[in-house]
């Protein structure tokens, strides 16, 4: 398979599922700090013609992504993960599941965190599909 079919595969994004603005709304935290504490992160989600925002507290964007999915009846866990540094890109690839199959996908971007971000979306679609 060439790398244009890989992606266009495993990093679609199209489907019922698209992400939006995503932020963390913490202010930044001292270092001095201790110990691993929850973070508030909002994102705009939309579902077919539906755009609506959504919170979540959780200890990273991953966790905070998948809570809100499965608020709206999504369910993805992830099962792999995995990131590679390409460039001034980062690759994700997620293999997740609905509780009845798996699928793997996978995101891109010069953002770590948005490329997970990216693939568990995928991997939601891939689920749906």
């Amino acid at each position: 398979m060439s790398w244009e079919g890989f992606v266009a595969t495993y990093g679609h994004t199209a489907g019922p599922l698209r992400l939006g603005h995503w932020a963390c709304t913490d202010n930044e935290r001292p270092a001095g700090r201790l110990g691993p504490q929850a973070r508030n992160f909002r994102a705009m989600i939309a579902v077919g013609d539906r755009i609506s925002t959504s919170t979540a507290a959780a200890s990273g964007p991953i966790a905070a992504l998948t809570a809100m999915l499965h608020e709206r009846g999504f369910r993805v866990e992830t099962l792999r993960f995995h990131q590679l540094r390409s460039g001034g890109h980062t690759v994700t690839f997620i293999c997740g599941s609905n509780g009845i199959r798996a699928e793997w996908a996978m995101g891109w971007s010069e953002d770590p965190a948005q490329s997970a971000l990216r693939a568990l979306i995928a991997c939601a679609n891939r689920l749906i599909a």
